[in-house]
C-alpha cells in the first residue's frame, strides 16, 4: 500500500475517532447509525485496495467533516448554556445554605422563646413577691438578657427612637418601682389576676437598645419588657403599625423550599440539556444517513455535496 493511500486512511481513521466520541456523547441513536455506516465506509476502502481512495477523502471531506464541525458546534453551545444553569444552582445553593442557617436558628428562637417566657414570668411573679413583702430580694431569674443578645439581631423588628420613646414613656404615679425594677400598678394587678400566664410575642431593637413584647395567655392584651431600664409596661400595638414586620422565618422557610425545587430543576434540564440536539437537525442527520446507506453511495459520492452544503448552512444557524 503507497504511502499516499495510508495517509488518507490513516487521516480518515482520525475523522472515523472523532465521530466515535461525538456519538459517545450525545448518546443519539441516529448519530452512533451514521458512525457505524462510517466505519463501514472506510473499511471498505482498506480491505478494497482497487477502489479509488480519494472517494474516501472526498466522503469525510463532503460530510463527516461537516457532521463533526455541526455537532462540535452543537455540543459548545450546549456545554455553554449547561455552565450557565450551573451558575446559577450555585449561586442559589449559596443562598439556600445562608439562609438554612437562620431557618435552624428559627426553630431554635422558638423554643427558646418558651424558655424566656418562663423566665419572664418568673421574675414577674417574683417582683410582685418583693412588693407585697417588701423585701430587697433579687426578682429575675437567672440569664434573663441572654435571649435578646442571642437573637436580637436576626429576629427581632427595627424601631425608630422615637417609637421606642413613645412606648416606654410612664408617669411615676402610674408605676410601682423600686431598686431593681419599674412595672405599672395596672399591669401588676392584671398579671396577678391571670396568675402571671404570658408568653413571648416579638422583639423589637433600636440600635443597641431592644424591647420585647409579651401577650397575656388566651387574651389580646399585651406588655413590654426594657431590659436596659428593667422596666413592665402595657403595650398598646397599635403604636407598633409603621414598624416592618415583613422579616419572619417562615418567609425564609418558603424561600428556601422554592430555591431547592428550583434547583431540582434546573438540575434535570441540564443533564438534558447538555446533549440536546433539535429536532430539525435530528431530522437531517436521519436523512443523511439513509443517503450513505444507499447501496450506491459511493457511484454518486459526486453529488453529496447538496446534503454537504445543508450541514454546512447549519453551522451558521441559531438553532442552538
Amino acid at each position: 500500500m503507497d504511502e499516499y493511500r495510508l495517509n488518507i486512511i490513516k487521516k480518515s481513521n482520525a475523522e472515523i475517532n472523532r465521530l466515535q466520541l461525538l456519538s459517545a456523547f450525545f448518546d443519539d441513536e441516529v448519530i452512533y447509525k451514521i458512525y457505524l455506516r462510517s466505519q463501514v465506509i472506510h473499511q471498505l476502502f482498506v480491505n478494497n485496495e482497487e477502489l479509488e481512495i480519494e472517494k474516501l477523502d472526498l466522503f469525510h471531506l463532503q460530510f463527516t467533516g461537516s457532521v463533526i464541525e455541526l455537532l462540535k458546534k452543537i455540543k459548545k453551545g450546549n456545554e455553554k448554556n449547561f455552565s450557565l444553569i450551573y451558575d446559577e444552582i450555585d449561586l442559589n445553593e449559596e443562598l439556600i445554605d445562608r439562609m438554612s442557617g437562620s431557618v435552624i436558628n428559627s426553630k431554635n428562637f422558638n423554643l427558646d422563646k418558651k424558655r424566656q417566657s418562663l423566665k419572664i414570668n418568673l421574675s414577674l411573679r417574683n417582683l410582685f413577691n418583693v412588693f407585697s413583702d417588701l423585701n430587697s430580694d433579687f426578682p429575675f431569674a437567672k440569664n434573663i438578657n441572654a435571649f435578646s443578645a442571642k437573637y436580637a439581631k436576626d429576629f427581632y423588628f427595627d424601631l425608630a427612637t422615637n417609637q421606642l420613646a413613645t412606648l416606654i414613656n410612664y408617669q411615676n404615679k402610674q408605676v410601682y418601682n423600686n431598686t431593681y425594677a419599674t412595672i405599672e400598678r395596672k399591669l401588676m394587678g392584671k398579671l396577678c389576676k391571670y396568675d402571671f400566664r404570658t408568653e413571648f410575642y416579638s422583639g423589637f431593637k433600636s440600635g443597641e437598645l431592644v424591647i420585647e413584647i409579651y401577650k397575656f395567655l388566651d387574651r389580646e392584651d399585651y406588655f413590654l419588657f426594657f431590659p436596659s431600664r428593667n422596666l413592665f409596661l402595657f403595650c398598646d400595638l397599635n403604636l407598633m403599625k409603621e414598624v416592618d414586620m415583613s422579616n419572619n422565618s417562615s418567609e425564609k422557610e418558603r424561600i428556601v423550599q422554592e430555591l431547592q425545587y428550583k434547583n431540582d430543576r434546573l438540575k434535570s434540564n441540564a443533564a438534558v440539556l447538555k446533549t440536546a440536539i433539535a429536532q430539525e437537525i435530528i431530522d437531517l442527520l436521519e436523512d443523511s444517513y439513509q443517503k450513505i446507506s444507499d447501496i450506491n453511495f459511493l457511484n454518486h459520492l459526486n453529488n453529496f455535496d447538496v446534503q454537504s452544503n445543508i450541514l454546512k448552512t447549519m453551522l451558521k444557524t441559531d438553532l442552538f
